[in-house]
């Protein structure tokens, strides 16, 4: 694993426990759609990806032509 992939798990995992914390201890009511329902999709991805290394927006930002930023910078 590298840095980018355990950055990806933990912010993945922050997103998840902070909408579960805030789901139970009343602030967030998950049952009804709403926008929240994205932000756990978007932490859900992120954490995913971590281990898989799958990432639509990875795939979507190098058909726009984005370069990819392995090559800029080295430790």
């Amino acid at each position: 694993m590298n840095v980018n992939r355990i950055v990806r798990i933990i912010a993945g995992f922050f997103i998840l426990l902070s909408l579960t914390l805030a789901h139970f201890s009343g602030q967030v009511d998950l049952s009804h759609v709403s926008w929240l329902w994205f932000t756990a999709f978007v932490g859900a991805n992120l954490f995913q990806s971590g281990f898989t290394t799958f990432c639509p927006m990875d795939i979507f930002l190098r058909k726009l032509g984005v370069p990819d930023s392995s090559g800029t910078c080295k430790l």
